[in-house]
């Protein structure tokens, strides 16, 4: 067996933290994920350090806030590195790993095309943002559509409300020829190369990303109506009311049919992105490097799904959206069957990975979770709080106001064992979450008198840890 592992990284866009049948939800089918479960150590309380793609990505990428790295935007022109931010596939590219590609990387703006690359580490980059990008613009996937001569048969060309051409799916879609098994079909030709080092492969798939396009074939296995409907009381419309001075991709409404149907179909493409995994282990497995490679399975953030009234994604940090699944399996050196329930967030993936690989992270705001993965300390728990944030990151008009005025909107989360605060920077009503007697974050305290205390050493702490991972700027030399 080689010295270092190598590494399967999947990563998917927009998958809540209750999405997988084996960690409580007995309404989705996930038997691989179930199986990756099995064979390695599932974490229950993980935390996104931004509810939006390009700063998650930013964060996990490099084990930074995404604020440190000055990646707060969703809609940047690109990603900066130098010698003290790097990817952490850049630093295991540099340590004799082997690394690909296939999906999004999406830590710069895809509008256009291709988006821009930082140094980012990946000999092989299989890129396909948006599977509905269109034709012409870099998109790999769709090149490979029309290689094939299908790509009428899986996309129809539309108009956007503002003139634009855009490509959705038909309704359905072979399972041969999506997006998601693409990226699986790219990831499964670079592990069964011939080389002599280990290496790395992301899988970074788009769903189940919105528009919620699930094949039929795999929607109708879920029947809208025998579904859980979404987390909602009138009440939340007030509260949405009240928080309206923060920028939200939907408005808020009372959840009804379109929200049942779009979660039928949120499922489909989970069970999508499910057999597309098992595919990949079992690829693993038939070519005999299951038992040194360790796999990593994590969303970049959740989706609201009609909770609170609320659904795609914006600034906002209630559980469905900031709170993600995260699985790591190696069963060769790795406990297997294991479930932690200790505060874990995204930042820790690349102290984690880079600890596996032998590799030297100087600068990081994450935790490994290396001795609660090989069992030495299985009550560790690396952080007393959670920390998320949201700078300014959706660059677009407010749904709430003017349309052609953009309203910038800050705002950070502190989460704790207990309470989750979170201050909307600007607006004196924020909420506080006593998430023990109130997971489903229904009984917003922040006005309630008995608990202004705990409120404000709540900010307090907020405060000092988003001071703690300001970047200083250029290395300190010498004495001053």
């Amino acid at each position: 067996m080689q010295e270092r592992p190598n590494i399967l990284w999947i990563t998917t866009d927009q998958q809540r933290y209750d999405t997988i049948n084996a960690l409580g939800n007995p309404y989705i089918n996930t038997p691989n994920l179930d199986r990756l479960c099995s064979e390695g150590t599932a974490f229950r309380q993980v935390y996104c350090q931004n509810p939006i793609c390009t700063p998650s990505r930013a964060s996990f990428l490099t084990g930074l806030y995404p604020s440190t790295v000055h990646a707060n935007i969703n809609g940047n022109r690109r990603f900066r590195t130098d010698k003290r931010i790097k990817l952490i596939t850049r630093r295991l590219a540099d340590a004799g790993y082997d690394c690909g590609l296939s999906g999004k990387l999406h830590l710069a703006s895809a509008w256009n095309g291709v988006e821009e690359r930082s140094d980012d580490g990946y000999r092989c980059f299989w890129y396909s943002h948006s599977p509905h990008q269109g034709r012409g613009k870099g998109n790999q996937y769709m090149q490979w559509l029309e290689a094939q001569g299908v790509f009428e048969e899986v996309f129809e060309e539309t108009v956007s409300p503002n003139g634009e051409k855009e490509y959705r799916y038909r309704d359905d879609v072979p399972m041969k020829y999506h997006q998601t098994t693409w990226c699986a079909d790219r990831a499964i030709d670079f592990m069964r190369e011939e080389r002599d080092g280990p290496w790395l492969m992301s899988v970074n798939i788009f769903d189940p990303h919105p528009p919620f396009d699930a094949p039929r074939s795999y929607s109708r296995r879920y029947d809208p109506h025998g579904l859980p409907a979404p987390l909602f009381r009138e009440s939340d419309i007030e509260n949405q009311e009240r928080l309206k001075t923060h920028l939200f991709q939907t408005c808020p409404d009372a959840p009804g049919d379109k929200q049942q149907q779009q979660k039928a179909s949120y499922y489909g493409m989970i069970e999508l992105i499910d057999e597309n995994v098992g595919r990949m282990l079992d690829a693993l497995e038939n070519s005999g490097q299951r038992k040194n490679t360790v796999v990593v399975f994590n969303s970049d953030h959740g989706e609201m799904l009609g909770d609170h009234g609320l659904t795609k994604k914006g600034c906002r940090f209630y559980e469905g959206l900031s709170r993600v699944p995260l699985i790591i399996s190696w069963p060769e050196c790795f406990q297997s069957g294991a479930e932690c329930n200790a505060l874990v967030e995204l930042t820790d993936l690349a102290p984690t990975l880079a600890e596996i690989a032998g590799v030297d992270l100087p600068w990081t705001h994450g935790k490994s979770l290396m001795p609660i993965l090989d069992g030495s300390a299985p009550e560790y728990n690396p952080r007393k709080y959670v920390r998320c944030e949201y700078y300014d990151t959706l660059n677009m008009q407010t749904p709430h106001g003017d349309p052609e005025e953009h309203v910038p909107s800050y705002a950070t989360m502190y989460r704790d064992d207990r309470y989750k605060l979170v201050v909307y920077h600007g607006n004196d009503y924020g909420e506080l979450y006593d998430l023990k007697n109130d997971p489903e974050e229904f009984r917003n305290l922040w006005e309630v008198p008995e608990m202004k205390e705990v409120r404000q050493e709540l900010i307090r702490c907020s405060f000092d840890a988003g001071i703690i991972i300001t970047d200083p700027g250029s290395e300190r030399v010498g004495r001053y």
